[in-house]
């Protein structure tokens, strides 16, 4: 008897909770069965009930990690970039490099400088970079959750659970943000990855730009290298021609006229042969391919790429999709967020916790980090502001030199198109007219040496404006794709999912 009145009054106090008093003891065949407090309510039911609320709370706790307040428009960034990866994400030892067909058309050409550039990787990995960063900013809690344990040595009769203390929180070095600032800070990071997205594109019609520039510079060079050519065979006819009169009694000085240039046309075909080569190992460097390796071009000069819009709308891409202008849209952007962001210092942080002693306590609390630090927080808000003027300022110059530089390429290239017009309706056929009519006068007798030499350098002379003037509406055409940032083929078209490569 004695023993069961010892164990009913231990069940009493491992049980009771601090204030309540234990008033009796329900006992069965084998001992206590429950226990109730002064106020008359079964004191273990409560302990079990205090013990699964403060679980719980400790359970919500830490469930809310993981969770990313995503600013609206990063599964459009996302597709975006998705639409790019199948290029790049390969790593480039693993991808078979295009090869170039024999003749390499500009097209071919540009497929393998896209696929092989690393310049355009990295803006790609940067793009990348820059969009994983918003889970980074936008991840709330924003802290890392803690855990606590602790055990109360003593040598009153208490039962181990009671010794035992858990508690949980989150970091106090960093304090919980409330959401707004978390959701700003994703927004900033959105406009930066959106920012790095545009310099992709800028890098992409900047590549374009100098890979085409270089390919039509090679085509240049080697037209000029077929027109010495017929010039080299042109005047060994007309040194052959004069030779032969000389033995007939001819004047010398025309078969010596005649063989000097020869000679300065065949040094004036090893020059252009040289800055052909040159050439053709600066666009083989872009490709990724060995300097020397050899690159067959068209034997004639690439056909004009059609413009099949009119003036207007080649300016108004030019506004509208300049990526380097866009860039510099979406960093003012970026900034007004971050004065937003900055503004927003001005709210307390929190370090909330919670613990649990046995059946003895449940503790809830928090901390309350307040913005005492105003000097600094309205400075950040001042640099804040001052960068995205600074920004403002930069993107209204930007628009003016762009759209000085776009209307400047487009007067050119309408130019040359129209001394192309001139060439191939008028000046060519008289000059080839002149040239056949001065051969035979000359073989006739007609004429003199020096006639004809004016005629063969007109013709020559003529050849090579022709093909400057193609060249150089091509390379103007290219400036301008880069500066409207669209394809001159797909422009009226409805756009692709962004920017993807594929277009090309």
């Amino acid at each position: 008897m004695a023993y069961r009145q010892h164990a009913v009054m231990l069940a009493m106090w491992r049980a009771v909770r601090p204030g309540e008093e234990p008033a009796k003891v329900e006992c069965g065949p084998e001992g206590p069965v429950r226990t109730y407090s002064g106020l008359g309510r079964p004191i273990r039911k409560q302990a079990l009930r205090g013990a699964a609320i403060a679980s719980l709370s400790m359970a919500m706790l830490l469930g809310l990690s993981g969770c990313v307040l995503a600013p609206e428009g990063t599964m459009q960034e996302q597709a975006k970039l998705d639409a790019n990866s199948p290029r790049f994400e390969p790593p480039i030892e693993s991808c078979q490099l295009p090869t170039l067909p024999k003749p390499a058309g500009w097209r071919d050409v540009l497929l393998r400088a896209f696929v092989a550039n690393g310049e355009l990787e990295s803006a790609y990995f940067e793009w990348k970079a820059a969009l994983a960063r918003i889970d980074r900013a936008a991840t709330w809690p924003n802290s890392n959750a803690t855990i606590g344990f602790s055990y109360m040595f003593s040598r009153e009769n208490i039962t181990t659970w009671n010794r035992t203390t858990v508690s949980g929180g989150f970091d106090p070095s960093v304090p919980l943000s409330l959401p707004i600032k978390t959701e700003t800070a994703g927004k900033v990071a959105l406009d930066a990855a959106r920012e790095a997205g545009e310099k992709f594109r800028t890098v992409k019609f900047d590549l374009q730009r100098r890979v085409l520039s270089a390919y039509f510079d090679l085509a240049l060079a080697e037209e000029k290298v077929r027109i010495q050519r017929d010039n080299l065979n042109l005047l060994k006819l007309v040194a052959e021609s004069a030779a032969a009169r000389s033995q007939a009694g001819g004047p010398v000085q025309d078969m010596v006229k005649a063989l000097t240039d020869k000679e300065l046309a065949k040094n004036d075909l090893y020059n252009v042969e040289a800055d052909a080569k040159s050439m053709r190992a600066t666009v083989n460097g872009m490709l990724s391919r060995d300097p020397g390796a050899s690159l067959v071009l068209p034997s004639v000069l690439p056909p004009p790429r059609p413009v099949a819009v009119g003036d207007a709308r080649l300016i108004a891409a030019a506004v509208d999709q300049n990526p380097e202008l866009a860039a510099l849209a979406r960093q003012v952007e970026g900034r007004k967020d971050a004065v937003e962001l900055a503004r927003l210092g001005f709210l307390p942080d929190f370090a909330p916790s919670a613990s649990l002693t046995g059946n003895v306590a449940q503790v809830l609390g928090t901390m309350v980090m307040l913005p005492t630090t105003a000097p600094a927080i309205r400075a950040m808000i001042k640099d804040a502001e001052s960068m995205t003027r600074s920004s403002e300022a930069v993107l209204r110059q930007t628009q003016h030199d762009r759209a000085s530089s776009f209307v400047a390429n487009l007067v050119i290239m309408r130019n040359a198109e129209r001394q192309m017009q001139l060439y191939r309706r008028s000046i060519v056929p008289s000059v080839q007219q002149l040239i056949n009519i001065s051969r035979q006068e000359y073989a006739a007798g007609s004429v003199g040496f020096a006639d004809l030499m004016d005629s063969s350098r007109t013709y020559i002379g003529i050849r090579l404006m022709v093909a400057q003037v193609r060249i150089e509406r091509e390379k103007r055409l290219a400036e301008i794709e880069a500066l409207a940032g669209v394809d001159i083929e797909t422009l009226g078209q409805p756009m692709a999912p962004q920017d993807s490569l594929a277009a090309r």
